[in-house]
């Protein structure tokens, strides 16, 4: 299990803070999270940065070790 942790527009789509998420690869839990959250969150996460344990996980294939946490960072606006 990994803990996924929604910021801004990714935890207003997802409709919750934070959630545990089984998932082997960066690939499976976008998969798993649009099912369980539907196409908004979806198209959210298509646009967002994945932090795991603090790092960009910019490659689909980016292994998920139990006990990360994900951090889901949608694009911000501002000055």
């Amino acid at each position: 299990m990994v803990t996924v942790r929604y910021f801004a527009g990714a935890k207003a789509a997802a409709g919750i803070g934070e959630e545990q998420v089984a998932a082997a690869d960066v690939a499976e839990l976008k998969a798993v999270l649009g099912q369980r959250h539907g196409p908004v969150l979806h198209k959210v996460l298509s646009a967002s940065t994945l932090l795991v344990d603090g790092l960009a996980a910019k490659d689909p294939a980016t292994v998920l070790p139990a006990g990360v946490t994900v951090e889901v960072l949608p694009p911000f606006a501002g000055g």
